[in-house]
């Protein structure tokens, strides 16, 4: 069987997508970039690359062993990386358990032959891509909220010249004490 391009991802509640994609068209100009359509919006916690239907089995298996619990997202802060041409949506203060999280689903995946980025996580949500030129960012001020409760596996397709992201299974985070301990043996 094939391999499949896939990352660990939170996905953006319906309402909040729309509000961003509004939000990014008054912000920026259409020159800018190219906008990343509502529904691929997401914050990567892991990149896999492509995966081996094997290796994926026993990551989604690790995931859904993972014990932590869910936490609150505020996405207050904005960013342009020119070399890849990202302009990008993120926090300035990134919640204790999205980084534990994020921190446990990238040295699963790299036991398990994905290659992981030795740069530091940075959430964030690509706004827009191929933003090459100087961008003009908004001034602080902005802020949207939201309860991060779950987690998924996603496959990136690409089709017709567009690409697609899919869930291919999506794990629940706990509502206990948020001072935790997360767990996943």
């Amino acid at each position: 069987m094939a391999t499949q391009r896939l990352f660990f991802a939170i996905s953006l509640p319906d309402d909040m997508q729309q509000q961003l994609v509004r939000w990014r068209a008054d912000t920026f100009p259409a020159e800018a970039g190219t906008p990343v359509v509502a529904a691929n919006l997401h914050l990567t916690l892991a990149f896999l690359g492509e995966v081996a239907p094997e290796t994926s089995q026993r990551l989604q298996t690790l995931a859904s062993r993972i014990v932590q619990p869910g936490f609150d997202l505020d996405l207050d802060d904005a960013g342009h990386w020119p070399r890849p041409g990202v302009v990008w949506l993120g926090c300035q203060r990134a919640p204790r358990g999205l980084l534990q999280l994020a921190s446990l689903l990238r040295a699963q995946a790299a036991r398990h032959g994905c290659y992981q980025s030795p740069q530091p996580f940075h959430p964030h949500i690509t706004l827009l891509r191929q933003a090459i030129q100087p961008v003009a960012l908004p001034p602080r001020g902005f802020h949207w909220r939201f309860r991060v409760s779950t987690f998924s596996l996603f496959a990136s397709d690409y089709a017709r010249g567009r690409t697609r992201y899919r869930a291919l299974a999506s794990w629940p985070l706990t509502s206990q004490d948020p001072h935790a301990l997360l767990s996943a043996p």
